[in-house]
C-alpha cells in the first residue's frame, strides 16, 4: 500500500515536472523571437525631435551656451 502511494505520488510529480519543462520550452522559444525581433532602443527615438521648434530652441541655447563656456 505505502509502495503503491509512493509510487503514484512519484508519477505525479513526473508528470508535473514534464509539463513543466515544456511550458518552459514554449517561454524560451517565444523569449528568443521577442529578443531578435526588438527595435534598438535608440531607433525608437531617432528623429523624434525633427521639425520640433522647441526642440531647436534647446539646441540653440545649448550651443550658446557651450560657446560661452570656452
Amino acid at each position: 500500500m505505502l509502495s503503491q502511494q509512493l509510487e503514484d505520488k512519484s508519477q505525479h510529480l513526473e508528470t508535473r515536472v514534464a509539463a513543466l519543462e515544456t511550458e518552459l520550452a514554449q517561454m524560451r522559444q517565444m523569449l528568443s523571437a521577442f529578443v531578435q525581433k526588438k527595435t534598438p532602443w535608440w531607433l525608437k527615438v531617432a528623429g523624434s525631435f525633427e521639425n520640433d521648434p522647441t526642440f531647436d530652441e534647446a539646441n540653440r541655447l545649448g550651443q550658446e551656451w557651450r560657446k560661452s563656456a570656452e
